[in-house]
């Protein structure tokens, strides 16, 4: 196949999403002349988020291919070791950085922000609209908006997240698909009045755990992470009162500087809260539409998501160049080619509840000795092998240039 071939510029592919998966589906297609449309619910593009990592030859060679890798390296953390901390806030046990932050680790909103900056020229980026209804054709998607008008994309690619709309309608209703880890987590920004730089600290009480952060120096700011152990609550998902009174009722007599990091809760206007879940689909594809990132193969802390999502991105892009354009040939390759990795990295994922928030105070003491052992200068070697495993744990083809 020449290099021509390769080129996709009579397809028209329609992108649900904006976070992560989308734009880094956007820069791969776009790599290969293909016309992309990203639809995002959200006004515009979102900043802040959790800081997200990446790691091992695998990571490494993908967002080099798509030209990013230099710049994610200007804009990284640079975090330093993160404490777990008594109700004194005494050291515990030290958390090396290679261990939470990987080779390299940026903030989600400025990876995105690196992303969308690359392809705003050449994708068309359509903010505060949804899909509402997608009907195959023999030659296309006929996509109804909630806002916009009609229109039809040759291919639709789902990558709006773990309560993926896409994913609703073309595949059916979340709980066939979501698996629930008893436990959920918030993040929110805080005051730095611990004097962090880039440094974190964690505190667990049975079932809870608070922990603070300082990621990029700045001496004023910090972000909070709570985390608490639970049945299975209902909530709307868009109320953030609702998820606020939530959290202040779970954490309202906890240790350490809670307090402090509750009043925080109460005055912010960035919230993020949700389960710590796993999605879990039959397939990533039927007909004309197909699944990438959380949307298909979710973990909300520890199955290196972002990394996933990357990784899939560039080889649904890829897939599609070797193969013309032909969906079904692409689609194929690249569930089987995919499935088996991040089912991989979502194993790693399912211990994330109970290692920040121990159920027990016997746990918490074995969860201590067990990390203060990996976390030594003996063990590191093998700790960062075998966090590696599984990020690394794919076999990529010679994808066009």
């Amino acid at each position: 196949m020449t290099h021509t071939q390769h080129r996709l510029d009579r397809l028209h592919v329609l992108v649900s999403g904006a976070s992560i998966a989308g734009p880094a589906l956007a820069l791969n297609l776009a790599r290969y002349g293909a016309r992309v449309t990203v639809v995002e619910r959200a006004p515009a593009l979102r900043g802040g988020g959790f800081a997200v990592d990446f790691r091992g030859h695998v990571h490494h060679r993908v967002l080099t291919d798509m030209g990013i890798w230099d710049e994610i390296h200007a804009r990284q953390t640079h975090m330093g070791p993160q404490h777990v901390v008594d109700a004194e806030g005494r050291p515990r046990v030290a958390l090396p950085a290679e261990m939470m932050s990987g080779d390299v680790e940026i903030f989600r909103g400025e990876l995105a922000r690196i992303m969308y900056e690359r392809t705003a020229d050449r994708v068309e980026y359509v903010f505060g609209d949804s899909i509402t209804a997608l009907t195959e054709t023999p030659d296309g998607v006929e996509v109804a908006f909630e806002r916009g008008t009609p229109r039809r994309f040759d291919l639709v690619i789902g990558a709006d997240g773990l309560h993926s709309n896409t994913r609703r309608l073309v595949f059916g209703d979340e709980s066939r698909y979501l698996r629930f880890f008893d436990h959920y987590v918030a993040g929110f920004p805080v005051p730095n009045q611990l004097g962090l730089d880039r440094a974190g600290l964690l505190y667990s009480e049975p079932g809870r755990c608070v922990g603070v952060s300082n990621y990029d120096g700045d001496p004023d700011r910090a972000g909070a992470l709570l985390v608490f152990r639970s049945e299975r609550l209902t909530y709307d998902r868009r109320d953030t009162g609702a998820q606020k009174r939530i959290l202040a009722e779970r954490f309202a007599d906890m240790g350490w500087e809670t307090s402090h990091v509750l009043k925080a809760l109460e005055e912010t206007d960035d919230l993020y809260f949700d389960a710590i879940a796993q999605i879990h689909v039959d397939r990533l594809t039927k007909g004309r539409v197909a699944l990438l990132g959380d949307a298909g193969y979710g973990a909300t802390m520890g199955g290196m998501g972002t990394g996933v999502a990357i990784v899939g991105a560039y080889v649904l892009a890829g897939e599609l160049a070797l193969a013309g354009g032909d969906h079904r040939t692409a689609f194929s390759a690249y569930e089987s080619r995919i499935t088996g990795f991040a089912k991989g990295c979502q194993k790693i994922s399912g211990n994330a509840g109970p290692f920040f928030a121990p159920p027990t105070e016997r746990r918490i003491r074995t969860r201590d000795r067990m990390y203060r052992l990996l976390g030594s200068r003996l063990m590191s070697g093998f700790f960062k092998r075998l966090t590696e495993k599984a990020a690394t744990d794919i076999e990529l083809p010679g994808y066009p240039a």
